[in-house]
């Protein structure tokens, strides 16, 4: 770990956002999964939500680029329990879909805590997670065809959301709590001695202000 590579994984979770999220309501297609990912690491959303009760969705090697490191992905069986879960952290679900009482993406204040629901290419969201969000949201379409990729879908709107964060200094300085920084932190910069000291039950060490690990013996 060099101290410059330290210097940039400490940046990029500097500007993680914890309450901009987006639940992925059974996007089954792997590219599409995996291209999401990628736009959500270029936007600093810090953890994903995927609706997937067959186990089965994986990410796309040639689409990804290594997002999987830096973007959690929580897996729900329903789209019921993402939605319990982030409507317990507080944040506003909205659904992409051109129902009669949707309104353009545009005119949301991403700068509250939001969750951006999006669907499976073909089918879209399902009736049970437009039923549980609490707002519909379009992109106005100016051709003949009705939606975009569901990957461009949510590029669209994370981009939007980020546009009005920057604007509000929310990505300035981190928003997480010291104690998770730290742990996100090494386990960004040093993930298999992370995951061996997990299997252990023992705690992660001190890192000095280079990225070096302090010994704790």
């Amino acid at each position: 770990m060099t101290p410059e590579r330290f210097e940039r994984l400490k940046r990029a979770l500097e500007r993680r956002q914890p309450d901009l999220t987006v639940i992925m309501d059974r996007v089954h297609k792997s590219h599409n999964f995996s291209a999401i990912l990628r736009n959500c690491d270029a936007t600093g959303v810090l953890e994903v939500h995927a609706v997937d009760p067959d186990r089965e969705l994986d990410l796309h090697h040639g689409t990804s680029a290594g997002t999987k490191k830096w973007v959690l992905v929580n897996r729900h069986e329903h789209v019921a329990d993402a939605a319990a879960r982030v409507k317990s952290l507080g944040l506003t679900i909205l659904a992409a879909h051109p129902s009669t009482g949707s309104i353009d993406f545009r005119d949301i204040d991403y700068t509250r805590p939001t969750a951006i629901m999006m669907g499976a290419e073909l089918h879209g969201v399902s009736d049970e997670g437009l039923a549980l969000a609490d707002q519909h949201v379009v992109i106005p379409m100016l051709g003949m065809v009705h939606s975009l990729n569901v990957s461009v879908a949510t590029a669209l709107i994370l981009f939007e959301a980020a546009r009005q964060r920057h604007d509000a200094g929310l990505y300035d300085k981190s928003r997480l709590a010291e104690e998770d920084f730290g742990r996100r932190l090494f386990e960004w910069a040093y993930p298999s001695i992370a995951r061996t000291r997990r299997s252990e039950g023992r705690p992660y060490p001190s890192l000095g202000p280079d990225g070096r690990i302090i010994p704790d013996w």
